[in-house]
């Protein structure tokens, strides 16, 4: 796991001196985890609700047990706080997962922003920018904003993004 991190960081760092590299299963989960860990933390630092949320994606969408999810959290904490953008994270998942998975991908990052029961103006546009660059369109994004709205037991969102979102 060590080297995988440590090849990851090497292509997050010069990607041009690593791109006919592959990335196998592992790249993708902890770039996805990446993201998701940019996610939680784009409003300042990660509520227990956002971490347990995630702990439980991860688990549920990689079939992970507890421990190597507490792994791969370690392993993508260290890679984020490392990046200078979301471009290299966007870039291995889209070479590992079809439409569908990247559609998923998005998912679980509105799952994530509604955990805690606030959408901010950061996490708003962090999942847009993402959004882009995994190829989703604005109306996908917008769809499964609100399909994880709906989901949710409490009252809707905060933040005034739905004002933008009704425009497009």
């Amino acid at each position: 796991m060590l080297d995988g991190l440590r090849q990851f960081i090497a292509d997050v760092v010069s990607p041009a001196a690593h791109s006919d590299r592959k990335f196998d299963d592992t790249g993708f989960r902890l770039a996805a985890t990446a993201l998701l860990i940019h996610v939680i933390s784009i409003d300042g630092e990660p509520t227990d609700v956002e971490k347990r949320k995630l702990h439980g994606l991860l688990e549920t969408h990689f079939a992970l047990d507890p421990g190597t999810a507490d792994q791969l959290i370690a392993s993508a904490t260290l890679v984020e706080g490392e990046a200078v953008d979301l471009y290299h994270f966007t870039s291995v998942i889209m070479r590992s997962v079809d439409e569908q998975g990247r559609l998923r991908i998005v998912e679980m990052m509105w799952e994530l922003v509604y955990a805690d029961g606030q959408v901010s103006e950061f996490e708003d546009n962090v999942l847009w920018r993402a959004a882009d660059l995994l190829g989703v369109s604005a109306r996908d994004r917008i769809e499964l904003k609100h399909r994880v709205a709906e989901r949710r037991p409490s009252a809707p969102a905060e933040g005034g993004s739905d004002v933008a979102d009704a425009a497009i």
